[in-house]
């Protein structure tokens, strides 16, 4: 096979040169023999090329290279003709990766082939267990069924995020990694000594993000015990400058009865915050923010919920968003409003 001999100290400018002109054979390994280093080619350069290359003493000579072992890239790469490569292309392409645990989505069609995708799964990510979701989130307590597919079945892990540590068990509490440029932008907005209601806080990542880096007294609520658990837990695992009160109960009658005024309001919870969205605004105190979240396919339908609930308080729409896809033209809406 033809190669391009050249000097060691000179063979990575020559590398760069080579690769720009297309000319490098990268099914082959690059090798090394002493003084000298051997670069695969697909095609001899033209005599331009190799008049401006002798001045680094190259030479065209016929030898051997090793086959360069291409590394899967890619979930479907790992599949490939380990199932049907035209039912590869019908494989949902995302998966969330929480800690060391792969949570993947297989449509039923795929039966035949779960445990066989868990295990692609397990070698590419490179984590400890794998579990496909069988079915939506569901109840009060906002949890979704998982079935155990490759790895240890092992359903409690330490999730790592901008800094935070999150003990979580997927089996018995729900979270999504999706969410953590959002947690981002809301704990770069706050501010020092504010009062804070996080009004579904699940294991805590909103609350502990934001009391890691502000000092704060945040109020955070959740119906669901294992969450309640896991996130009184979190509040040990994770060095806070501010100050968390967890409180389990339904987020209703517990706001009801501490009757608080917050500088700041969360309600990440999509599906039925609107149902609570009168209680936290009464909640929120004059010139207060809230950061809503709705599933719409349009930012119009909970700007203008969150403006007639609030009437006849003003309201100021400080930003809207696109969080995450839910389902086609359906949108995880964020919207942050100040309410006088």
């Amino acid at each position: 096979m033809i190669g391009l001999k050249v000097l060691k100290n000179n063979a990575n400018r020559i590398r760069r040169v080579l690769l720009k002109q297309s000319l490098i054979n990268l099914d082959m390994k690059i090798k090394r023999v002493n003084d000298f280093v051997y670069i695969p080619l697909i095609k001899i350069p033209d005599n331009k090329l190799m008049e401006e290359l002798k001045a680094d003493a190259v030479e065209i000579v016929d030898t051997n290279f090793e086959i360069h072992k291409k590394r899967p890239k890619s979930l479907k790469d790992y599949l490939k003709n380990k199932i049907d490569n035209n039912k590869v292309e019908d494989i949902k392409k995302s998966f969330d990766i929480i800690g060391n645990i792969v949570i993947l989505e297989i449509p039923e069609d795929f039966d035949d082939y779960k445990y066989i995708i868990g295990d692609a799964a397990l070698k590419f990510t490179k984590r400890k267990s794998v579990y496909r979701k069988v079915s939506k989130i569901k109840g009060i307590v906002r949890t979704r069924d998982l079935e155990y597919l490759a790895g240890a079945d092992i359903s409690e892990t330490v999730h790592k995020e901008f800094g935070s540590r999150l003990l979580v068990d997927v089996k018995k509490v729900y979270f999504s990694p999706r969410l953590a440029t959002e947690r981002k932008i809301i704990t770069d907005n706050v501010k020092d000594n504010e009062v804070i209601i996080d009004m579904f806080t699940g294991i805590g990542p909103f609350s502990i993000s934001i009391a890691k880096k502000h000092k704060v007294k945040i109020y955070s609520i959740d119906i669901n015990s294992y969450a309640h658990k896991y996130f009184k837990k979190n509040i040990q695992l994770n060095k806070l400058e501010g100050n968390i009160i967890p409180i389990l109960g339904d987020v209703e009658e517990v706001l009801n009865n501490l009757n608080l005024c917050a500088d700041r309001i969360l309600m990440n919870l999509p599906g039925t915050a609107k149902n609570f969205l009168s209680t936290a605004i009464k909640s929120l105190k004059p010139g207060g923010i809230l950061h809503y979240y709705e599933f719409a396919s349009d930012y119009q339908h909970p700007i203008e919920r969150i403006k007639e609930t609030a009437y006849p308080r003003k309201v100021e729409i400080l930003n809207s968003r696109k969080v995450k896809s839910k389902s086609p033209g359906v949108w995880h809406m964020g919207i942050d409003a100040r309410i006088y």
